[in-house]
Formats: C-alpha cells, structure tokens, sequence
C-alpha cells in the first residue's frame, strides 16, 4: 500500500508501463469498433506484453518489509 504521494514515483519504470496500459486501453474503448483487425491484433499483444512486463517487475523486486 502506498504511505504518501510521493511513493507513486519511487518505480518510475512500473509507472510509464501502468500509463501506457491505461493508455492504450482508454484508446481501444473509444475506438475499437473502428480499427482494423490489425490494429486490434496488434493492440492484444501489446497488452499482453505490458502485462507480462508489469508483472516482471512487481515480482523481481518485492518490496522490503
């Protein structure tokens, strides 16, 4: 659990990769319907990509109790 504001930042990396996440999937909810099956394909694996990255980091490097 965070303690402060100030612990969103203390991974920056775990960060960028949750943004683009929500990035990309606020994209997809607004545009979906439009996009190409490419687009689409391409959007899946990057967000099974993001997803296995986010949880390589959160499980390399389990916060310090």
């Amino acid at each position: 659990m965070l303690d402060s504001p100030g612990d969103r930042r203390q991974n920056v990396a775990l960060r960028e990769l949750l943004d683009e996440m929500i990035q990309l999937s606020r994209h997809l909810s607004n545009h979906a319907p439009t996009l190409a099956t490419s687009e689409l394909t391409y959007a899946r694996e990057r967000l099974e990509w993001l997803a296995d990255e986010i949880w390589r980091l959160v499980t390399e490097n389990p916060p310090a109790s």
